[in-house]
């Protein structure tokens, strides 16, 4: 898989055999710490990406995503966290991009 670091969270993706987007998620009690943060982070995350459906749509491929969730991620609102994951699927729509000019 491919790894893209950014301030509130670290995605993972890989091409999936699936035909739709599959996501995983972690958040450590090393890096966020209690069970009552970890939960709010996993949720931030979560929705994200649900509410990413129309621009993951836009990818050629289906991915298979894990999303690491950065302690940041907790000193912000879910907009921070939604635009952070929109511009990391422009970066992946630019690598596709990038990769299909190769081919």
């Amino acid at each position: 898989g491919v790894r893209i670091k950014g301030r509130f969270m670290t995605a993972f993706y890989m091409p999936s055999e699936t035909s739709f987007q599959r996501l995983g998620i972690t958040a450590s009690k090393k890096a966020i710490g209690n069970a009552v943060k970890r939960n709010r982070s996993k949720r931030l995350l979560r929705e994200a990406f649900r509410l990413s459906k129309i621009e993951l749509s836009e990818l050629e491929t289906k991915y298979d995503w894990v999303l690491n969730a950065r302690r940041s991620l907790l000193d912000v609102k879910m907009q921070d966290a939604l635009e952070e994951f929109q511009s990391i699927i422009s970066k992946v729509k630019v690598n596709e991009l990038k990769i299909k000019f190769l081919i």
